[in-house]
């Protein structure tokens, strides 16, 4: 079984179907990046009634017990997260509401400084706010995972060290195996080992770089010396494969409501489009290379079931019950 920290587009039928080929366990979905409140609930509405049309592949996971028997009966379980923590609007209340509702996984910030804290695209961190440490206390309590991907790198200390619970970076790779502002320093990284948390490593070419794009054992390559920094506990997938998005996705992603001018995101300007996908992993269903890739480089039996899906479900078990 293999599960994958976060994935974010258009889902279909095609797509679910693409994961239970490749035997996908599990994985957190992108409801969200920029919308509000009364939109994020629209969302969720929208993912309810996608997973009831499609309940014979998929089915909505809040605990890793529900995540077991989903795949027991030979579907896909589905997190529901967020790429931002817009949906609480300035209302901590709302966290306990939206965990009723289902969600599972939301990230600190997006790409820009929000009230909760620094982006890693700013040109200096602020922090975590006083209402990010309220907005952590709460979902620590409501079981709720504190995403902290596109943090940057001083409010990700702050978050990973004011959390009572372990915390994930569910997409981004070492900074030092590929500088981006994207990614995360070897400090962070040991102190989200330190937590008890799990960075899921990317597949995103413009944060993995070209020449671990090559092959799936130059990826897996990435991830072995991603365990040399945190541990072989501490490492898991979180691929950030995007299903079906066209420019104004992207556009969206990437510029929302905030500006008039033009934001590339992570993209390089010599690339400011769709960035390519990995040279092994052109189809969904190629995921399923992964643990044969890991097992190539060296992984054992029960490192590759770690990184697979065991870290995952550790923090799940820890973070949500």
């Amino acid at each position: 079984m293999l599960i994958d920290g976060l994935q974010c587009g258009h889902f279909t039928r095609e797509t679910f179907a693409d994961l239970r080929q490749a035997d996908v366990g599990c994985v957190t979905v992108t409801c969200g990046f920029w919308e509000d409140a009364v939109e994020s609930l629209d969302s969720l509405a929208r993912w309810r009634d996608l997973v009831a049309a499609n309940s014979d592949l998929v089915g909505t996971a809040r605990t890793a017990a529900d995540i077991r028997a989903i795949v027991a009966s030979g579907r896909t379980a589905l997190l529901m997260g967020y790429q931002n923590a817009e949906l609480f609007q300035g209302r901590v209340r709302l966290v306990e509401m939206f965990a009723e509702l289902g969600v599972r996984c939301v990230q600190l910030t997006y790409n820009n400084q929000n009230s909760l804290g620094g982006s890693c695209y700013e040109d200096e961190d602020s922090g975590l706010a006083r209402y990010g440490r309220q907005v952590i206390q709460e979902m620590n309590r409501c079981g709720m995972l504190v995403d902290l991907s596109h943090v940057g790198n001083r409010t990700t200390m702050d978050a990973i060290r004011f959390s009572k619970k372990p915390v994930a970076i569910t997409h981004a790779n070492a900074d030092s195996l590929f500088p981006h502002k994207r990614n995360k320093t070897d400090d962070v990284i040991r102190a989200l080992r330190d937590n008890g948390g799990v960075i899921g490593c990317a597949t995103y070419r413009n944060i993995t770089g070209d020449d671990y794009c090559a092959t799936v054992e130059k990826w897996c390559e990435m991830v072995m010396k991603t365990v040399e920094i945190a541990g072989i506990d501490h490492v898991g997938i979180g691929t950030d494969r995007s299903h079906n998005f066209t420019k104004p996705d992207y556009d969206w992603m990437r510029m929302g409501r905030w500006t008039r001018g033009v934001d590339l995101g992570a993209s390089p300007a010599s690339r400011p489009g769709k960035a390519p996908p990995p040279d092994w992993f052109v189809a969904l269903t190629d995921i399923a290379k992964i643990e044969q890739g890991l097992a190539a480089v060296g992984f054992s039996p029960d490192e590759v079931a770690k990184i697979a899906h065991g870290n995952w479900l550790r923090v799940y078990e820890e973070v949500f019950g």
